[in-house]
């Protein structure tokens, strides 16, 4: 049987929520140049594709998990899947922004709360891993125990692993960078040169390409 990263990995490039160019690179917010631009919002347009992600994060939040009280979705990419599995698990449902409202009630989590409650996260992408521990962060603020953190895709940065690390929090992914390449090179998408691109361009994204 196909390992569930190979799967979702071949999901994602199908829809072209994955694209990859390691000749004529994507630019980021951040600023990096990049030969892969990763989008997991695109899923939410096909049924099947986001119904399997929802059923194998259910899955796993029930194996690992089962003391699970709330799920909690970062902001945005992640509220519509947080949502979908919380109704799967029949949870209470909250999400985090990236930063307070500038009006109103200026909530950072938005939805109810309770202090002390068990909550895992939900989350779309894992980059340097910043974003997201920043809505662990904003939950452990208002009290809640974060189990950990459930993602769709990781690029597998080894920053974000040590502040993972360094911020006690477990990160499960679905699919991971790895699991693109390997899909790519074995159905020659891409060629041996093209993969030794890719891979050294993840040892220091920040300065590749420049």
């Amino acid at each position: 049987m196909e390992k569930l990263e190979n799967l979702v990995a071949e999901n994602l490039l199908k829809i072209k929520a994955i694209k990859v160019q390691p000749q004529n690179p994507f630019t980021w917010a951040s600023g990096w140049k990049s030969p892969i631009y990763c989008d997991n919002r695109k899923t939410l347009s096909y049924p099947d594709i986001r119904t399997f992600i929802k059923i194998e994060i259910a899955r796993i939040i029930r194996e690992k998990y089962p003391d699970v009280e709330v799920i909690a979705g970062v902001a945005t990419g992640a509220i519509a899947q947080g949502a979908m599995v919380a109704d799967e698990l029949g949870l209470p449902f909250v999400y985090v922004r990236s930063a307070p409202k500038d009006h109103g009630l200026e909530n950072l989590i938005e939805g109810d709360l309770k202090n002390a409650q068990k909550v895992v996260v939900v989350e779309d992408l894992v980059s340097t891993g910043k974003s997201s521990l920043k809505a662990v962060e904003a939950i452990r603020k208002a009290g809640c125990e974060v189990l950990g953190m459930i993602a769709i895709f990781t690029y597998g940065f080894p920053i974000a692993a040590e502040q993972f690390k360094a911020e006690k929090c477990e990160l499960t992914t679905l699919s991971n960078y790895e699991a693109v390449l390997e899909h790519l090179l074995k159905k020659e998408l891409i060629s041996e040169d093209d993969k030794a691109t890719l891979s050294e361009w993840r040892k220091t994204p920040e300065t590749w390409g420049k």
